[in-house]
This record gives C-alpha cells, sequence and structure tokens, in this order.
C-alpha cells in the first residue's frame, strides 16, 4: 500500500498534470466526438482513472499521453454502447494501437515518434478549443467561465471564488454554453477569412476581461486576485504561440505583460492600493517588462507588415509601455501618452477611453484641460455607475483647490464602488479634503 505521504505528493501531481494537460486533453477529444460536453466528461473519465491508479502506480513518465490514450479508451466504449459512429470507432482504434506503444508501454523511442506525428494536430486542436469557448454565440459571462473551465482547468468552485459568485450560478453557466454551442451546431474549427478577425476580437476579449479581473478586481476585500491575471497571462502566452502572425494578440500579450510586472508594487502591507504614481518603481518586475516590451516590438512589427496601424490592444499596450520606460513618474511622457489615447479613441470610441484622455491631458497640460473633457462627460448615459468617473473628477477638482466639491466626488465614486479596498481609499480622500487637505493623489488609473 502507498504511503499517504506519497499519495499525498502523487494527488498534487495529478492537480498539476490537469493543469498543464486538461485543455489539450479536450480539444483533441472535441475533434474526435465533435461534441463538446462530451469531451469534456471523457477527459473528466480518464481524470478519475488516474486519481484511483496512479497513487498506487506512480505518475507514468508521459502523463498527458497516459490520459487521452485513457480517454480515447472511454469514447470507444461510449460509442459501442450507443451503437454509432462505427467508422469512428475504426479511426479510434488504430490511434490507440499506434499510441500504446509509446503512451502506455512507455517505449521512449516509440512515443517521442508519436509525439512528433501529433505535436501540431495538438496544436491545432488546441486553437479550435480557443475559438469554441470564445464563440460570439454565447455570453459574455458564459464564454469567461467556459474558458477557465476549459482552458484554465479551473474548478467551478475555483471560478466562483474568483468572481464572488455561487457555485451554482458558474455550473450552470457552463451548462447552458455547452448547450447553446451544440444547439448552434457551432463548428468545431478555427474560422477563416473576414470571420476570424471578428471571432479573433471575442477571444482576445475573453482573455483580457479575466486579466482585469484578477488586476482590479470588480467586488470584494481584495485589490487584487492575482491568480486571475496569472492564468489570462498564461492563456495570452498560449494563444501567441498558436496564432503567431496575429499583431492583435502580440498587443494583448504586450499589455498585460507590462501591467502585471507593477503588480508586487500595487499593494501596500496590508493589502492597501498603491496607486501607480506613488509606486515604488523598484518593485516593479523588470523581466515581465521586457517581455512586454518584446510583444509590443513584434506587434508593431506584423502591423507595419501588413500596411496597417496598431490595434487597440497595441495602443494600449504603447501607453502602458510609457510608464514602463519612465524611471520616475516625472519622467513620463504624458504628452504622448495623451496622443495613443486619442488614436485609441479613433479606433475604439468609448466614454471610458476619453476619461482616460482627460487623465492624460490633465498630467501632460494641467487639470484644467482634463476637467474640461471631464465634465463633458458627465452626462454620459453609459458611466452613471461608473466610480471612476467622479473618482478621476474629484482628483482634478482637488487639484484645483476646489475641495468640497472634491469631497463630494469622491464620496460618491466610494458609494459606487463595489471594491472593499478601493470604497476605504476614496473614504480616506473625501475625509481629507473635508479637512482642508487633498490628500493622496489618485493620478490616472491603474489600469494604464
Amino acid at each position: 500500500m502507498t504511503p499517504p505521504d506519497d499519495q499525498l505528493e502523487t494527488h498534487r501531481a495529478i492537480e498539476a498534470v490537469w493543469r498543464i494537460e486538461s485543455a489539450r486533453l479536450i480539444a483533441g477529444l472535441t475533434r474526435l466526438v465533435r461534441d463538446l460536453g462530451l469531451a469534456e466528461e471523457l477527459a473528466q473519465d480518464a481524470l478519475v482513472a488516474a486519481l484511483e491508479q496512479w497513487p498506487q502506480t506512480g505518475v507514468p513518465r508521459n502523463p498527458g499521453a497516459w490520459l487521452m490514450t485513457t480517454a480515447k479508451r472511454r469514447a470507444i466504449d461510449l460509442i459501442r454502447r450507443r451503437q454509432r459512429l462505427e467508422q469512428k470507432i475504426t479511426e479510434l482504434g488504430h490511434e490507440l494501437e499506434n499510441e500504446q506503444a509509446g503512451a502506455v508501454s512507455e517505449s521512449d523511442a516509440a512515443f517521442d515518434a508519436v509525439l512528433e506525428d501529433t505535436a501540431d494536430r495538438i496544436e491545432d486542436d488546441l486553437l479550435r478549443l480557443v475559438f469554441t469557448a470564445c464563440h460570439p454565440v454565447l455570453a459574455t459571462e458564459a464564454r469567461v467561465a467556459l474558458t477557465l473551465r476549459l482552458l484554465g482547468g479551473l474548478t467551478t468552485k475555483e471560478i466562483a471564488r474568483a468572481y464572488l459568485v455561487p457555485e451554482s450560478t458558474v455550473a450552470q453557466r457552463i451548462t447552458r454554453a455547452k448547450r447553446t454551442l451544440a444547439e448552434a451546431h457551432v463548428p468545431f474549427e478555427v474560422p477563416r477569412g473576414e470571420e476570424l478577425a471578428a471571432r479573433l476580437s471575442s477571444v482576445l476579449e475573453v482573455v483580457y476581461l479575466i486579466f482585469n479581473e484578477g488586476y482590479a478586481a470588480t467586488a470584494g476585500d481584495d485589490w487584487m486576485r492575482p491568480a486571475l491575471c496569472e492564468e489570462a497571462l498564461r492563456l495570452g502566452r498560449i494563444l501567441a504561440g498558436l496564432a503567431p502572425d496575429e499583431p492583435e494578440v502580440h498587443g494583448l500579450v504586450a499589455l498585460m505583460e507590462i501591467q502585471a510586472s507593477r503588480s508586487a508594487a500595487r499593494t501596500g502591507p496590508d493589502g492597501e492600493p498603491v496607486l501607480l504614481l506613488e509606486q515604488d518603481r523598484g518593485r516593479w518586475d523588470h523581466v515581465l517588462i521586457r517581455r512586454g516590451l518584446a510583444a509590443l516590438d513584434r506587434s508593431e512589427q506584423l502591423a507595419a507588415a501588413r500596411g496597417s496601424g496598431l490595434g487597440p490592444y497595441a495602443l494600449q499596450a504603447a501607453i502602458a509601455a510609457c510608464h514602463a520606460r519612465a524611471r520616475t513618474p516625472q519622467e513620463t511622457d504624458w504628452r504622448l501618452i495623451a496622443t495613443l489615447y486619442q488614436e485609441l479613441a479613433g479606433l475604439l470610441p468609448s466614454p471610458v477611453v476619453e476619461l482616460n484622455r482627460g487623465v492624460a491631458l490633465a498630467m501632460a497640460y494641467g487639470p484644467e484641460a482634463g476637467l474640461e473633457l471631464v465634465d463633458r462627460l458627465a452626462g454620459e448615459p453609459s458611466l452613471k455607475g461608473y466610480h471612476l468617473l467622479p473618482t478621476v473628477r474629484g482628483d482634478l477638482l482637488a487639484k484645483l483647490g476646489r475641495l468640497d466639491e472634491a469631497r463630494q466626488e469622491f464620496e460618491r465614486a466610494a458609494d459606487l464602488t463595489r471594491n472593499g479596498r478601493e470604497r476605504a481609499l476614496l473614504l480616506g480622500r473625501a475625509a481629507a479634503c473635508g479637512q482642508g487637505r487633498a490628500g493622496r493623489s489618485q493620478g490616472p488609473h491603474d489600469q494604464a
């Protein structure tokens, strides 16, 4: 009998393997059975088999191949029981015969040959799974949940905890998403031609939504949720490898790498927020900055080769790069940032982009210039419940010495935010204004 400590270590190894291999496993099975829900069930069955067998037999040398082989066997049994898809049975049987020599007997030479033959197909399957999980036919919340479940390998409990929603809600979203994909007969394929650009934007949106929820949590008591940032970065890097010629993929990776480089400096000893202009830049991760700048350079090269300008994610990455390159807040090129926001507004007209441009104008040309733009956004319906509008307006009013008006704006922003850490920060600024002090400068929103 395996000692308890060894069993615990094996279970940890299985969990790590699942996080790494689950997306490829589900992708490969979906290609074979053409049913996303069934593919996930088969993958889960293989996981259960590993949990039952590996504590006694040890972790195989090639655990991913073991899981795939086990899942394919179960697929054959299921297809036989349903008495259909005889041709598929033959295909799966041939694949098993070829793979068992390497995966099950673990003959190194045979297994390496199998890997070499199937590597490209696995990557193609994974890319198909990305586009399926992020299909626009699904609601945004469903796309996010399904992506984290299938590509991130997160459990419904982990997703629910990250988004502060009941586990049953996440489970329902995932179930409905699979049903919607099946009913809509969404093909398991990578879109081509003009459809690719539209579908790719949906994929990038999902990845960035995951990152943003980790970088600036919308609710709860934590300013950040680093695990979501890490998951989004991992997905972005995978996507960059799968679609190496797409400029905006590299633009998004650049943006996330550079933003993530600030993570250690964004919170104080007690978890309180530390805003951009007050951060210790010595705590920024310069490895991530270099990676981000390299990804931005790659995006710029690809865009230039196509004869096009930078896309929205690459422009935001260029803005983030302005901060990353500045050794001190005073060295930040705010005029360039304001220009980049103007370009971004041309590509992606949005009141939020205009709000950020107002911040940049204030930093470049004085608070009056920023306030003039921000005031024009006061009646914008889409910003009615957006706490950063009164936050930015309060900061600009405080800089102009209009402290009573600033206090009211900070109090309104505190009422609107659902994040406990941010609420405390805003109430502190309101109290400082009430005492005749401007308090700590809010500065630009730390998303840029």
